[in-house]
């Protein structure tokens, strides 16, 4: 393990995650359903997803360097033009609400893992992740600090997300994502030419 990657996995990630859908999902759910209820529905998701993300990653580790760097570049690059778009539309559609049902107990924890087990595939904290296991051979720690990162992202949105919302606009939050997955994308670009 490498505490190195494992930080930068959890910054790349949470930095990413912290304005994607899943949060606004959580943090719809939170408002209907017990928070710890949610929190661990969401979880589990992200822990299976995380899972798959790894593998995915450890095997495209096994392609040509500058293959995988290359196609590292190029998903960071879109991420970035992913979240740029988000960032525009929520600035455009900033204020409506999202419904959701009244469930509670298990059955809360199974819609929550549902909508965000759903919601995660092909997601950009997936293609992130696979990116870098791809990037830096290391599973383990990129594991650790995309699942880290995911169950923080949550837990903020389960306890403080309407709070967050009225301090730091969502499309900020998409722009700033947008930035770091464009140094990302420029840092694998180095990487990959020189």
């Amino acid at each position: 393990m490498d505490p190195v990657v494992i930080g930068l996995t959890f910054l790349a990630i949470f930095v990413v995650e912290l304005p994607d859908k899943t949060f606004l999902a959580t943090l719809v759910l939170a408002t209907k359903y017990r928070p710890i209820l949610v929190w661990i529905g969401v979880s589990l998701a992200f822990l299976v997803q995380t899972t798959v993300a790894v593998a995915l990653g450890h095997a495209v580790s096994f392609l040509p360097d500058d293959v995988v760097h290359a196609a590292a570049g190029l998903m960071f690059l879109a991420g970035a033009v992913i979240l740029i778009r988000e960032g525009r539309n929520h600035q455009a559609n900033e204020g409506e609400e999202i419904e959701t049902r009244n469930v509670h107990g298990l059955q809360a924890v199974l819609a929550s893992f549902l909508v965000l087990f759903a919601a995660e595939w092909g997601d950009l904290s997936q293609l992130l992740t696979i990116s870098l296991v791809a990037k830096y051979e290391d599973p383990v720690s990129v594991f650790l600090g995309a699942l880290g990162a995911l169950l923080v992202v949550s837990g903020l949105a389960v306890v403080a997300g309407r709070q967050l919302q009225r301090f730091v606009k969502l499309h900020v939050l998409h722009y700033i994502g947008a930035t770091v997955c464009l140094v990302l994308a420029g840092v694998t670009a180095y990487d990959l030419l020189f």
